[in-house]
């Protein structure tokens, strides 16, 4: 190997080693721990969308409905009309 411009490398202790060997460990322990966390919650959150749903696509349906028969009164109107 050619010589390197700022000289061999630094031999890093054991202990500053071990710390980011642990540390790293704990991030991906808390990671693992903080999704399974978010995973239950947003499941009971889907559950509860799932339920607003059906309730929201049922008035959505008889709005469409009421809107449909009132455009068709009105369209009835304006032919008679003219």
């Amino acid at each position: 190997m050619s010589e390197l411009p700022y000289g061999p490398p630094v031999r890093v202790s054991p202990l500053i080693r071990f710390g980011r060997w642990s540390f790293l460990g704990a991030g991906i322990l808390y990671g693992a721990f903080h999704q399974n966390r978010l995973s239950k919650k947003e499941a009971k959150f889907r559950e509860v969308e799932a339920k607003e749903k059906v309730i929201r696509d049922e008035k959505l349906k008889k709005e469409k409905a009421i809107a449909a028969a009132g455009m068709f009164i009105f369209t009835t109107t304006l032919i008679d009309y003219y």
